[in-house]
């Protein structure tokens, strides 16, 4: 199951001890809860089979060099790691975020152009916030932005 939720998340860090695996099959079930749509969404097709049909567990190096993961760093590290990540999205404008996030898993079930003229729609809306105003002030003015999700 840790794999399973591990695959509804944004941005991964592991330690270089970790190991990947959907193991359900080895049981007689199968890796449920979107496990095996977001394993071939978002791995290579031979490898999501691999994880799927043989239940094989994945070292935390191969899991970063397919992209499972985002970075592999000391067992030590995961959680400052972690919060650095966090850190850096949570300073980005909320509106822009959201915004980035919904068009990026609703462009997966559109064609292209349909998903460039959401993406258009949603960009002239967010032109007429106040973070869209305060992104480039604060970059003109040489400082750090203070977003209000307005």
């Amino acid at each position: 199951g840790g794999v399973t939720l591990l695959l509804a998340t944004d941005i991964r860090v592991a330690g270089t001890g970790a190991t990947f695996g959907l193991s359900e099959v080895k049981r007689g079930i199968i890796a449920a809860n979107g496990g095996t749509q977001r394993v071939a969404a978002q791995l290579p097709y031979p490898i999501a089979m691999e994880m799927l049909l043989t239940g094989d567990p994945m070292d935390a190096e191969t899991a970063g060099r397919w992209g499972l993961v985002n970075k592999v760093v000391a067992p030590d590290q995961v959680m400052a790691t972690a919060m650095a990540y966090a850190r850096k999205v949570a300073a980005n404008a909320p509106l822009a975020l959201q915004a980035s996030k919904e068009l990026a898993i609703r462009s997966r079930d559109l064609d292209l152009n349909s998903g460039l003229r959401m993406e258009a729609l949603i960009a002239r809306l967010l032109r007429e916030t106040e973070d869209a105003e305060e992104g480039p002030a604060a970059f003109a003015a040489k400082r750090k932005p203070e977003f209000k999700g307005r």
